[in-house]
């Protein structure tokens, strides 16, 4: 198998870097001898496309919606659970046909149509998704579902019709900041900055901690008066003495500058500025941590965390960071101290972590101990 879409044709003397795939039948292989790297496809049910005739002419290339359709799916391929909970793989049209069967089957059940719109969203069916959470909406909807509406409206540029969906869903979810930032993307659409502005700040007014919000700000001032007029009106709003101690604004801008390695200390920059408004901030220590793992410095992340052993027993993204640093420079006193005192946390994906963990260790200081026995004896 292979994409074929949009891909140079490899002619004598190309080489494949990349990865490349083919079907054939398997007598197109010498002696009947497969490749080790070979991978074979078995549909569970039977009505696959047939291509028999077509493979008896030698190896065929095959786009993804051919390899669907060869499985027997109706679609392209989606996760969902069977009833024992084990992932399979189904069609996407016959996963929204049998939600869509679910929801007919009953319509005054608000959690199948929830269902069904979530996945309709998922996969950019917004036409039908608003015609399902519209019917949610009129059985007696939560906020959630005007919300929902709203944005599968602005998705079509509906924007008349968003703005008074989400101003609906303000009034209901009075503590959310995302119906005011969904009501800033419409006023975008409609060409009107300054109630797009208003929105933000609307949205940061409702929760000053939504990083999410920050972020808005950032890239719409940015899109319009470039980046330096962007961050000089996140400092100017995060100077209010009601946001003095509050880290968001900075996390949210060192996000901006942390993927390239050209503006990777100005990331950093940003997010120490973060740490020094709320140093016990659980979202502040992992992105500056995280920043001084991917600029190799590990002292520091050492540095940074060791201070907050307390914290990692509660948070499992803290503690990786924090193990992975100290893995990194073999200290291994600090890390079986460590993985001990997070055996004894009672969050579940944190004790699994420290499982985890020393059984790694454990199975590497045996092999080191083998090897330098065989040393010893050689």
């Amino acid at each position: 198998m292979t994409n074929t879409q949009n891909a140079p044709i490899a002619g004598p003397g190309i080489t494949l870097t990349g990865g490349a795939a083919i079907l054939a039948p398997v007598t197109a292989f010498q002696n009947g001898v497969v490749p080790p790297n070979a991978l074979v496809l078995l549909p569970i049910n039977p009505n696959g496309t047939p291509i028999e005739k077509e493979i008896l002419k030698g190896p065929v290339a095959l786009v993804m919606d051919d390899v669907w359709k060869l499985l027997g799916f109706n679609g392209p391929a989606v996760q969902v659970q069977d009833e024992q909970g084990r992932p399979i793989a189904i069609g996407l049209e016959d996963l929204l046909a049998g939600l869509e069967k679910h929801w007919t089957e009953g319509p005054t059940d608000l959690a199948r149509g929830r269902l069904y719109a979530q996945e309709l969203m998922k996969h950019g069916r917004n036409a039908k998704a608003e015609q399902v959470l519209s019917k949610v909406v009129a059985l007696g909807g939560d906020g959630e579902d005007w919300l929902a509406l709203g944005i599968t409206q602005t998705a079509q540029e509906k924007f008349d019709k968003a703005e008074g969906t989400l101003k609906g869903a303000v009034n209901l979810l009075k503590d959310s900041p995302f119906p005011a930032l969904h009501l800033a993307r419409v006023m975008k659409g409609k060409k009107d900055p300054k109630a797009e502005r208003e929105w933000v700040e609307r949205a940061i007014q409702t929760d000053a901690q939504s990083v999410d919000a920050w972020a808005y700000l950032f890239s719409s001032v940015r899109d319009t008066d470039g980046e330096a007029k962007a961050i000089s009106d996140v400092d100017e709003l995060a100077s209010a003495p009601v946001h003095a101690k509050n880290p968001a604004p900075y996390i949210a801008l060192q996000g901006f500058f942390a993927a390239d390695e050209a503006t990777r200390e100005r990331a950093i920059g940003f997010a120490k500025k973060g740490i020094a408004r709320a140093p016990q901030d659980p979202l502040a220590l992992l992105c500056l941590s995280a920043l001084y793992g991917q600029a190799s410095k590990i002292d520091e992340v050492v540095k940074l965390l060791a201070p907050h052993e307390a914290l990692m027993v509660r948070d499992v993204r803290i503690a990786h960071n924090y193990f992975e640093a100290l893995f990194q420079m073999r200290d291994i006193g600090r890390i079986t101290a460590l993985l001990n005192k997070l055996a004894t946390s009672s969050v579940r994906e944190v004790k699994q972590f420290a499982i985890d963990r020393s059984r790694a260790i454990s199975q590497m200081l045996q092999q080191q101990q083998q090897a330098l026995a065989a040393g010893q004896n050689a």
